[in-house]
């Protein structure tokens, strides 16, 4: 009786969609603009990318190789002694791909909005927000006579200050299912009122904060979500504003293979279908995967 060999299933190429979203800008402090989001990328399904960018290309990797990978940190909290600039978050990067930080809000007496993946706020006396990246975020709003404005979203700029009472909101972000569940992240930080902080943006944005309140909301960990202003009508006064939000690394891939993280990296691995996602959330080193 003859045998027939039974051929082997074909290896799924190593295909990797990827989100990579950097860390959020913190809020500035004295009448102090939302912080802006961490630039945001995206490969997966249809998705868009930050700042209405399309949905980017999924890299095609080699089992093996090792490829860097850092999730970038949020923004620090800043005081207003007597006005000081939110800080930018740092980036994020996975292989040849790396969203940019968001932007620091800005802050009477100390300067604009600061440009970032997506753009810090601008605030009173016209100053002005600062830009988003391309493909990235959005700009922050620009300052009028009003207060604090709302800083970029992936998803929407953020809005002016409607009042010297309020601060803008902060930009909304975007939802993304590349881990199955449906999640919003990206979201900036709302701006210094002086009786009512702008919200923040959906997404992970910190609200900021009217009167001499503080601190301002921080940016939610792991969404790269703008940290809010602060307001601090005084130059002696020690008032916070709100860090921004860490970033976070996630990657989309075929079952056929097993990814390992670095040392210096934290992840957790799940399968949905025909997939594995590792969703990487602190840490930079390398990441291969083998069959």
């Amino acid at each position: 009786m003859q045998i027939l060999a039974v051929p082997a299933q074909a290896l799924s190429p190593l295909v990797v969609s990827y989100l990579v979203i950097a860390g959020g800008g913190s809020g500035g402090s004295r009448i102090g603009g939302g912080g802006g989001a961490g630039g945001y990328r995206n490969s997966y399904a249809s998705e868009t990318s930050g700042g209405g960018g399309a949905t980017e290309t999924p890299l095609a990797l080699s089992p093996g190789v090792s490829y860097s990978v850092t999730v970038g940190a949020g923004g620090s909290a800043v005081t207003s002694i007597p006005g000081t600039q939110g800080n930018n978050g740092t980036d994020s990067t996975f292989s040849t791909i790396t969203s940019s930080g968001g932007g620091g809000g800005g802050a009477y007496g100390a300067g604009n909005g600061l440009s970032g993946g997506s753009g810090g706020g601008g605030t009173f006396n016209g100053l002005t927000g600062g830009n988003g990246t391309a493909n990235q975020g959005y700009d922050g709003a620009d300052g009028s006579t009003n207060r604090g404005c709302g800083g970029g979203g992936a998803g929407a700029a953020g809005n002016a200050s409607p009042s010297t009472s309020t601060g803008g909101d902060g930009g909304d972000g975007l939802t993304s299912v590349i881990s199955r569940s449906s999640v919003p992240r990206g979201g900036s930080g709302g701006g210094a009122g002086d009786s009512t902080g702008g919200s923040g943006g959906s997404g992970g944005g910190g609200a900021g904060v009217g009167g001499n309140t503080t601190p301002a909301g921080s940016g939610d960990v792991n969404t790269g979500g703008g940290g809010g202003g602060a307001r601090n009508a005084s130059d002696t006064t020690n008032i916070v504003s709100g860090n921004g939000g860490s970033g976070v690394v996630i990657l989309r891939y075929p079952s056929d293979y097993t990814i390992t993280l670095g040392a210096g990296l934290t992840g957790s691995t799940t399968t949905d279908g025909g997939d594995k996602v590792t969703t990487i959330t602190v840490g930079s080193d390398n990441v291969s995967w083998a069959v």
